[in-house]
């Protein structure tokens, strides 16, 4: 199966201008006939990296007030339809997609966002929406905990498709949640540093005897719009402040891809699932070498509220 990472760079905070990088790469990854696509986490308004740079813990700043709200407004709703032109790019290319969002969803008031990835199909349909389990320390300020509803696999032909985000991959159960479901084309997204990337991606693969195709973004200076609040204190020079790092690794733990740092544009790749059956022929982590009557995971599915209402059915 052929797969596509689009390893490109958000207009920061602009979800409008954003989706259109996305659709050209979608397009243009279709022109190579891939068939799945992977971006980085919450490319779409654009990772919250003004956080670690502008004294974002300083409680009650009027300036991190300010670029919160932004943020907020330019977040996606999925309810609202903000995925639609992304949903006709990938239906007209007869393309699944593992895409990172920063989702404001309705079903949690709609004032908090969520580091989401989302899987939508090849016609255009979402599929799974996972919310990350736990953000990764200064991204506390910005997001909200996720819950397990996400933890889902979906065929793609010959491929089990399954996915995490950033630092949750670092995460056993989490992971273990994914294997026992078959997954063994492992989707990891991240923000974009090569750091991140280079030593988990071939380490997952070896761990579950799968593909892992980690997908990063980039994050420049000059992709910070000119009034974005607080610009200045974060957006300098021409700075590259998230530098890429998506990469592949094969079930054994070999590269296919190593990671690609810097450059923006749509990675290529082919995957023969034939590795995966031969690679598990000594290690297969939810099957020959499974212990379930000692070892087991109990994984809670359900999208977490904070509240239920029971209606009268005769009103």
């Amino acid at each position: 199966m052929r797969v596509a990472i689009g390893q490109i760079a958000p207009v920061l905070l602009d979800r409008d201008a954003t989706t259109e990088r996305i659709v050209r790469a979608i397009e243009a990854a279709g022109q190579q006939d891939a068939k799945l696509i992977c971006f980085g986490e919450t490319l779409l308004p654009g990772y919250p990296v003004w956080l670690s740079r502008t004294d974002g813990a300083s409680f009650n700043d009027k300036d991190q007030k300010t670029i919160h709200a932004l943020y907020l407004e330019q977040a996606v709703s999925i309810e609202r339809g903000d995925l639609a032109p992304i949903c006709d790019a990938l239906r007209a290319a007869g393309m699944w997609c593992v895409l990172g969002v920063a989702e404001r969803p309705l079903d949690r008031g709609g004032h908090t966002i969520y580091c989401s990835s989302i899987v939508i199909d090849s016609h255009g349909e979402v599929r799974s929406v996972h919310r990350k389990l736990m953000p990764t320390y200064e991204e506390r300020l910005a997001w909200g905990v996720g819950d397990g509803a996400g933890l889902q696999a979906h065929d793609l032909g010959s491929f089990t498709l399954g996915a995490l985000n950033c630092w949750e991959n670092w995460m056993p159960m989490a992971r273990a949640a994914l294997h026992a479901q078959g997954v063994d084309l492992h989707v990891a997204i991240w923000p974009g540093c090569e750091r991140l990337t280079h030593d988990i991606t071939r380490f997952i693969a070896m761990e579950s005897r799968s593909y892992v195709i980690s997908a990063s973004g980039l994050i420049r200076a000059e992709d910070v719009p000119e009034g974005v609040p607080m610009r200045e204190r974060f957006a300098i020079g021409d700075e590259l402040m998230y530098d890429g790092g998506s990469c592949i690794a094969a079930p054994d733990g070999s590269w296919l891809l190593e990671p690609v740092v810097g450059g923006q544009g749509v990675i290529i790749a082919d995957l023969d699932p034939a590795e995966v059956s031969q690679e598990r022929q000594n290690f297969d982590p939810s099957g020959h070498y499974a212990r379930p009557d000692v070892l087991q995971l109990r994984v809670d599915r359900t999208r977490q509220s904070g509240v239920s209402f029971e209606e009268d059915p005769e009103r």
